[in-house]
């Protein structure tokens, strides 16, 4: 968060008051993010530029601006909240910390399943890059046949050879969220519960752990969000092109119904002070210009259709179909996911 300094002598209380009128009409837009890429930086940047609005930002993971935004109530500084996962985007929808937002601009850009429904009453959220949960293998020793799709990671073949961070992460979460649409409660918890019999250790670390996992022999399939790869696949780092040389990657399921897509996506805060100014942000993330931070920052695709990104590692990895399952249906699965897991022993 940028921070204005106190000042701490009479002199400088004078020299503020004589300027107060001017810095009381710079607008300002406060934001609680989760969202740690540095690379986001350039994004903010230019957004200031273009309109004059200054930026204050607060870093925080998930339960920590949750738990702020509910403490603060009302009286919340929060104007925009930035998430990086829909399971996280519905809690905060139905725990009412976001507004409803009425704009052609992002009703025109963002499509339907990557957006909360539009009832014009409750909270409101958008989806602005989105990445797949996708399947790396070691080459040397799994056939791509064998883990061709996220149901095959359950069935014998891959016995011992899974590895996953822990299946309460959100981005396990939303994967398991949508797995349930496709095969039901109780076909989903019986797939659950292959993967753990088909773990070679128990669930640790995150997605970058899993990747390196594969590649050091540790395991032979892992899960991951495609972003994680794709930044090893663009590293200067000789370890980390060492790794990418280790294994191949698989986007499940594109015989039926797709590869599970998530999003990064934001809102407008319930009780924010500088509406106006946050709905121009959320206008300005659906922008060409922004779609492209997300896309070279941080190799996530564009949300907005049609739009295609010159990410040299997103361009290797190709075109693949995705999941059409509404964002907002997998958050609602979340719950029952969570009890599925607890039953089976997914740690």
């Amino acid at each position: 968060m940028q921070r204005r300094p106190l000042l701490p002598t009479l002199s400088a209380l004078a020299l503020a008051a004589c300027f107060g009128s001017a810095l009381a009409q710079q607008p300002v837009l406060n934001i609680y993010s989760a969202r740690h890429y540095q690379t986001d930086e350039a994004l903010y940047d230019d957004f200031s530029k273009a309109t004059g609005i200054k930026i204050n930002r607060i870093d925080g993971d998930d339960n920590g601006i949750y738990s702020r935004l509910k403490s603060e109530g009302a009286a919340s500084p929060a104007d925009v909240v930035l998430m990086v996962d829909a399971a996280r985007l519905w809690r905060g929808e139905i725990e009412g910390l976001f507004q409803p937002v009425k704009s052609a601009v992002l009703q025109a850009r963002i499509p339907a399943t990557l957006r909360s429904k539009d009832d014009g009453q409750g909270s409101q959220w958008f989806g602005f890059s989105t990445r797949a949960r996708v399947v790396v293998y070691d080459k040397t020793r799994v056939q791509r046949a064998d883990v061709d799709t996220y149901e095959k990671l359950a069935a014998p073949v891959n016995k011992g050879r899974l590895c996953t961070r822990s299946g309460s992460h959100p981005y396990n979460l939303s994967l398991f969220g949508a797995m349930t649409e496709h095969l039901g409660p109780q076909g989903t918890e019986t797939w659950l519960k292959g993967l753990v019999d088909n773990m070679a250790r128990a669930p640790k670390g995150g997605d970058t752990d899993q990747i390196k996992g594969v590649a050091s022999g540790e395991c032979a399939v892992a899960i991951t969000n495609s972003y994680y790869l794709a930044r090893m696949m663009r590293s200067g780092k000789p370890e980390d092109r060492a790794v990418v040389e280790k294994v191949a990657v698989v986007f499940p399921n594109q015989a039926d119904h797709g590869t599970h897509v998530n999003i990064a996506g934001g809102a407008v805060a319930r009780h924010a002070k500088n509406r106006d100014a946050a709905v121009k942000f959320l206008e300005y993330l659906a922008s060409d210009s922004a779609q492209n931070y997300f896309a070279n920052g941080n190799n996530e695709w564009p949300a907005v259709a049609g739009l295609r990104s010159q990410n040299p590692a997103l361009l290797a990895l190709g075109d693949f179909k995705t999941e059409t399952v509404p964002i907002s249906v997998i958050g609602m699965n979340q719950v029952k996911v969570q009890q599925m897991l607890d039953r089976v022993g997914f740690k």
